[in-house]
Formats: structure tokens, C-alpha cells, sequence
């Protein structure tokens, strides 16, 4: 049974055959992770010795950072005892993953290729849940995709989901189609490690494309619930979209009143006056002091990567970018798009 040793210094012991990001789990080690597919690259960790053996393609790895020696944690298994260097959650308790029937409490299309899904719990029942948590909605067949949930997790409030159109999409099908208020389904978590930390007297920057919104919505509406002492400096949300209408929400209701909202779009249109372009080459343009922030990304991956790179360049810390890709959902087990 091979040993994995974290540069924390912490050390596990891990079956062949199961991930490393599952080792770490059992021995009570959390690795930030949210895809669990390979597909995005929040569990990545640099092997620095031995050896192992990948469980299913890393997509979401360029191939500089596997000749670098970056590796995903939740589809590598080791094969003789490594060292890896490895971002850790070891002062986070996550809570219990359930699975749980729901009925679809309301639907609301604000944009014809966005759906706003309210869902119910049975009566008495609260899902426990971290603001930047996802579930997965568990359709007719088993099918499963995964939605972030854009709002806090109280007793007798629904819980929200922002679904975007996916062509082709199974679950798609479902939702656009087929969906009526009432349906029965079931959902399993909560999932996901994309939690609001280091906030106290920092300046939060939130990025964010497409439905991407729907994490950052929560973790806004968790702000004023901070202790005093742990209250940001400032927080700053840049949501990006194709053009106006895709931004569809009203962010300025999600938080306290410092809050910066800076609306942008990457499409061509003559009476848009905002920010164009990308989220983060707008944060950019203002030249911030990025020593004492914090980012919060989510969206599609090449947002994701090409804000780390841009921003950590500019001097952000590396340990103070946090993520939560949005990758296609081919797969049965993946976070849908935005």
C-alpha cells in the first residue's frame, strides 16, 4: 500500500486503484477538487517523487504543466510511494453528502437559453450546505449533472439553480422541454470545495462568465454573515457575458453596500458603454493592487486559466486564486457550462 506525503508535511497511506484525491478524503485530508474528472484543474498538485498511474485522461492539464509535473489528483491513483505538492483544506469540515427527493418549486426562463430552478425539500428537511457548494440532480434513468446553488441553504427556502441550454444536452432535454413545477427528482450533496476563506480585510474580486454567476451569488449573500473581524476591505464582482441580456441577474441584491458591479461583455454592440472583453483583462485594465486580494473564479475553463495566469503575473498571489470551472457535461458526473 503506497504512502503519500503532502509538503505539509502530512502523510496517508493509499490503496492502488483509488484516486489520490479519495486517499486524501479517507485519511481525513481535504484537496480542494470540484469536477472529480479530470476535466478542470482545482485538485492539481505537482508530483515531486515517484510514481502513478492516471485513472482517466487530464484534460484539464496543459501539456507544459504535465511536463512540469503537474498532476490531478482526482483521477491519478499512486502506484509507489510520491511526494506531491498539494494545496490542502484541513481546517474546513465539509458537510454530509445526502442524497435527498426534491420537487421543482418554480421555474423562470430570464433568458431563453437560461433557466432559474427553484427546488423545495420535504417538509422538515434543510440541506446543509457551504455557500459555493454544487448538488447533483439526479434525472430519469440515473442521469446526474451538476448545478451550483446560487443561494444559501436556509429551512423552508428553495433551493436556486442557474441552468444554461446545452445543445444536445440530455439533461438539457429535461429541463427546457420537459420540466414541469412539481416534478419529483432527487439531488446528492453537497459537493465542491469553492468556499469563501482569507475574506478579513482583503479585497475580494469575484469573476465570473455565463451562469458562473450562481456560486458568487451565494458566497455574496454570505458576506454580511462574516464575523466583524472577518469582513473584506472590498469586494468587486465582474460577471461577463456575450451581450447584455446575458447578464440576468440583479448581482447588487446579493450583497452589502460595498459593492463594486462591473458588468461586461465580449460581443459586438453599439450602445452597450460598459467594460468589453474579458472579465479579468478588465480587472486588469485598472492596474490593482493585487498584494493583500482574493480572487473567486467561476466559469468556463479558459476563463479560468488564462485569470490565474494574467493575474498571479500581476501579482496575486498564487495561494489566493480560487476556482470552480465549469467544463462541458459529456460526462455523467460534471459541473454544466456556462
Amino acid at each position: 500500500m503506497p504512502d503519500i506525503t503532502l509538503n505539509s508535511g502530512a502523510a496517508f497511506h493509499a490503496e492502488t486503484g483509488i484516486s489520490i484525491l479519495d486517499a486524501a478524503s479517507t485519511a481525513s485530508r481535504l484537496i480542494p477538487y470540484s469536477c472529480r474528472s479530470g476535466r478542470c484543474s482545482t485538485c492539481k498538485c505537482k508530483l515531486f517523487s515517484g510514481e502513478t498511474t492516471a485513472l482517466a485522461d487530464e484534460t484539464g492539464l496543459t501539456a507544459q504543466e504535465q511536463a512540469e509535473g503537474w498532476i490531478l489528483s482526482c483521477v491519478r491513483t499512486a502506484t509507489t510511494d510520491i511526494f506531491i505538492q498539494a494545496d490542502t483544506l484541513d481546517d474546513v469540515r465539509l458537510p454530509p453528502v445526502r442524497t435527498l427527493p426534491c420537487r421543482i418549486q418554480r421555474l423562470e426562463r430570464p433568458t431563453p437559453d437560461v433557466l432559474r430552478v427553484r427546488l423545495r425539500l420535504p417538509p422538515d428537511t434543510v440541506l446543509e450546505a457551504l455557500p459555493g457548494q454544487y448538488i447533483e440532480i439526479i434525472g430519469n434513468g440515473g442521469l446526474r449533472r451538476s448545478y451550483s446553488l446560487a443561494n444559501i441553504c436556509k429551512a423552508g427556502k428553495p433551493l436556486e439553480l442557474h441552468v444554461r441550454a446545452v445543445n444536445g444536452g440530455a439533461m438539457s432535454a429535461y429541463w427546457f422541454d420537459q420540466a414541469r413545477e412539481n416534478d419529483l427528482l432527487r439531488l446528492h450533496g453537497p459537493l465542491g470545495t469553492f468556499l469563501l476563506r482569507d475574506a478579513a480585510q482583503r479585497d475580494l474580486y469575484f469573476l465570473a462568465t455565463g451562469t458562473g454567476i450562481a456560486p458568487i451569488l451565494a458566497l455574496l449573500e454570505s458576506l454580511p454573515t462574516l464575523a466583524t473581524t472577518g469582513h473584506p476591505r472590498s469586494v468587486t464582482v465582474l460577471w461577463g457575458g456575450r451581450t447584455p441580456q446575458d447578464l440576468y441577474h440583479d448581482v447588487a441584491n446579493n450583497a452589502s453596500s460595498n459593492l463594486t458591479f462591473i458588468p461586461v461583455i465580449s460581443g459586438a454592440d453599439p450602445n452597450w458603454n460598459g467594460a468589453r472583453g474579458h472579465v479579468q483583462d478588465v480587472l486588469l485594465a485598472d492596474s490593482p493592487d493585487l498584494s493583500h486580494a482574493a480572487v473567486y473564479a467561476c466559469g468556463s475553463d479558459a476563463m479560468i486559466h488564462s485569470a490565474r495566469a494574467s493575474l498571479l503575473a500581476a501579482g496575486l498571489p498564487g495561494e489566493h486564486f480560487h476556482s470552480d470551472a465549469f467544463v462541458c457535461s459529456a460526462a455523467p458526473s460534471t459541473q454544466q457550462g456556462p
